[in-house]
């Protein structure tokens, strides 16, 4: 993987890029996470197609921009690396707000795309309620106390009966949080407050997708997931048994499996 800083757009943008295959994956990380997240993943996937992963704005060390990064920004922020890289067209895999961003991308930059993967994700807007979490959230950032969120969310992204073996990922995503601009993460929470419900262009666009989905989530509950397979049967779905809101990870060859399934690949054989 070459590592480097480019410009998308006018968006410094840091990004890891293994340059070969034929195919090509763009892996977008969740909200708090960064293109660390992918470290063991990657190499699931990258002898069968290209990968990019990227540290969206506002996490990683990739640029913040203004208060408020809206997914509309974020997903045209994606599509000028895309660009700026040379890539025709590419399956992007969302995981959670990084398939927020896919959304947007499928539904502004069609023609970049083979196919959109929503890896435990989803395309209703944020209810009343969620609003509300997150402008709590803002609040806590805001009034210095970033640790609230840190000694929680990294450890919910697991099934309960994972997280003891996933310890030391949730001590990694634990830092990742540590290291994320205050700022970045306002910016981006704001922008999670006002994006809007992409069901209907879901359902609607040439792009296929696929939806990846834990049965253990405690973000994306089973009945709400559920219900969201049910109004998508123009989707893909393959269900991870095992898995929480971080199945990459807790179960990362078969999600491999369904996204080189998906573009059209088969996984290389394990020795």
């Amino acid at each position: 993987m070459v590592e480097k800083f480019i410009m998308a757009g006018d968006t410094a943008l840091h990004i890891c890029d293994s340059q070969e295959g034929d195919k090509c994956v763009v892996l977008l990380h969740g909200y708090l996470e960064s293109l660390l997240v992918w470290d063991d993943f990657v190499p699931h996937l990258y002898k069968q197609c290209r990968v990019v992963t990227l540290d969206l704005p506002g996490h990683g060390i990739s640029e913040v921009k203004g208060e408020i990064h809206t997914m509309d920004y974020l997903a045209d922020t994606v599509a000028e690396a895309i660009r700026s890289l040379e890539i025709d067209r590419c399956t992007v895999v969302g995981h959670s707000m990084g398939g927020y961003v896919a959304l947007a991308l499928t539904e502004r930059h069609p023609d970049l795309l083979n196919g959109v993967v929503l890896l435990s994700s989803t395309p209703n807007a944020d209810s009343e309620e969620k609003k509300e979490m997150r402008r709590r959230e803002i609040a806590l950032i805001q009034s210095g106390k970033k640790d609230l969120i840190t000694r929680v969310a990294p450890g919910k992204g697991f099934a309960a009966d994972n997280r003891r073996a996933c310890n030391d990922y949730i001590e990694d995503l634990t830092e990742q949080v540590y290291l994320t601009e205050d700022d970045g993460i306002v910016a981006v929470l704001n922008g999670m407050i006002e994006r809007k419900d992409l069901n209907e262009m879901l359902r609607k666009t040439s792009v296929p997708s696929l939806f990846i989905l834990g049965r253990k989530d405690e973000y994306i509950t089973p009945d709400i997931a559920e219900k969201m397979v049910s109004e998508h049967p123009e989707a893909k779905v393959v269900w991870l048994e095992n898995s929480g809101h971080t199945g990459f990870i807790e179960e990362p060859e078969k999600t491999a499996e369904a996204i080189l399934k998906f573009i059209g690949t088969e996984p290389a054989p394990t020795i």
